[in-house]
């Protein structure tokens, strides 16, 4: 799988632009890109400093394809660890196909998926997390999502989980020396320096594990289920928060009979709402279906809206909604509930004051006048933990780290039942070889061509 060919690859997207940037990276870079370059000041490229940028034309044969820019990283000091050439032309379709099939006559190869990035990850310029986050980066859709990416990528979980490794790793050799002299009965290791070093292991590993909750949602978006009775303003509400008519909107109940979905971005977080068939007693089997879906996208959703009409509200139903409001508690304890009274524009001040003191926590709003959506989108964003963001912490989105996490926990603590019940070093030291390998999986000192076969596959050519 890994190889030491000259790549290239188009690293900007595929279409016609004003410019466009194709990556040459290998030991014959230079050498194949110096043989179709001509400077206008008869520069050699072979010759030039490395990071310098020089103007001139590709040319195939005597014939001139483009006037371009050619920056030139030499040796190690680029992006892959390796000699790079980039080469900037116009955006035609035709000029880009045109170079990178001389590139491919002159020796060159097309690059996979993410194969610059596996370069620099081979060649010691990133470990295997940072590597990830540069997909993640490449892949953020909010402030959030690229403020974690940007974290990653500059080394901060990975240097996090590598002093953690080294730490036990020194004290792993000293466990390992005691089992060399065991007829001496001596030991190396301060057994309470080490329980100390464990307890602090296992303080960081459940903080990672538990961040995994909330980076997971801002990564990929915190889905949010708008549920209610027919006819109570859900795809009017859906219209109010994205601004602008997403959905259709009627008097006749029952209208909505699919669910309908899209996100907006909400003080740097990513929400995605869905707008949900009205639950009701039907005999329309088409709005049925469209019931069912509803409850499935209940049990999906990270946050549930559940929309009530104000407008229509009186003792009595105030009374079912209460218990409706505690069946959809008891059945997701776990899952955020917003009880949301629309229409409040019908009501007067005496009707707003009992709603609010017969049911808690009830958030009156108007979605046609847009009255108090904006307070809806500030309780949106309380059940979101930013405040990891906010003070830089480190926080894991990544499945693979969080599986790895989760099985070296695992080993430690075993290690701090083998401490506390006075288990011999052997015992212990083949649980902290298995605590370093989990440890040495996230950031890519052991791993398998599979292992990155399937990570960097999920990149983007060129990248």
């Amino acid at each position: 799988m890994i190889s030491h060919d000259t790549i290239v690859a188009l690293a900007t997207p595929s279409g016609a632009g004003a410019i466009a940037v194709i990556r040459v990276s290998g030991k014959e870079a230079l050498s194949i890109c110096s043989s179709i370059f001509k400077s206008v000041s008869a520069k050699n490229l072979l010759e030039q400093k490395s990071h310098t940028i020089h103007l001139g034309h590709i040319v195939d044969n005597k014939r001139v394809l483009d006037e371009v820019l050619v920056s030139i990283f030499k040796g190690t000091s680029s992006y892959t660890g390796e000699p790079t050439v980039e080469i900037s032309c116009h955006g035609s379709t035709y000029i880009q196909q045109e170079i990178i099939q001389l590139l491919l006559r002159k020796g060159c190869r097309m690059a996979g998926a993410g194969e610059f990035t596996l370069r620099a990850f081979i060649n010691g310029k990133l470990d295997l997390s940072q590597a990830e986050a540069v997909a993640d980066l490449i892949a953020s859709d909010s402030e959030a999502s690229h403020q974690i990416a940007m974290q990653q990528m500059r080394g901060g979980f990975s240097n996090e989980i590598e002093k953690l490794r080294e730490e036990l790793m020194n004290f792993a050799s000293l466990i390992e020396l005691e089992l060399d002299f065991a007829e001496e009965d001596v030991e190396f290791a301060d057994r309470k320096q080490f329980k100390d070093l464990i307890s602090r292991i296992t303080n960081v590993l459940k903080r990672l594990i538990d961040s995994f909750a909330v980076g997971n949602v801002i990564k990929n978006g915190i889905p949010v289920a708008i549920v209610g009775e027919p006819n109570v303003g859900k795809s009017t509400l859906l219209n109010a928060l994205l601004n602008e008519e997403r959905a259709i909107v009627s008097d006749i109940a029952g209208t909505t009979r699919d669910t309908i979905e899209d996100e907006i971005n909400i003080g740097g977080i990513s929400f995605r709402f869905i707008d949900t068939a009205g639950i009701r007693d039907t005999k329309d089997v088409v709005e049925s279906i469209g019931i069912q879906k509803t409850f499935e996208k209940i049990e999906q959703a990270q946050v549930v809206i559940y929309l009530v009409d104000s407008s229509q509200l009186t003792e009595d139903s105030v009374h079912e909604l209460k218990t409706e409001i505690g069946k959809i508690k008891n059945k997701y304890p776990q899952k955020p509930l917003l009880i949301v009274a629309n229409k409040v524009d019908k009501l007067d001040e005496n009707q707003a004051n009992y709603l609010t003191s017969e049911i808690g926590n009830i958030l009156l709003l108007s979605a046609k006048q847009g009255i108090g959506v904006e307070e809806l989108q500030s309780k949106l964003l309380e059940f979101v933990n930013t405040g990891a963001l906010r003070n830089n912490e480190t926080i894991v989105t990544n499945t693979r780290h969080y599986d790895s996490l989760l099985k070296a926990l695992e080993e430690i603590q075993k290690v701090q039942y083998g401490i506390d019940n006075g288990l011999s070093g052997d015992l212990m030291a083949i649980d902290i070889r298995q605590a370093l390998y989990h440890f040495g999986e996230i950031t890519g000192e052991i791993t398998n061509d599979d292992v990155l076969g399937n990570i960097f596959a999920n990149f983007c050519i060129g990248k």
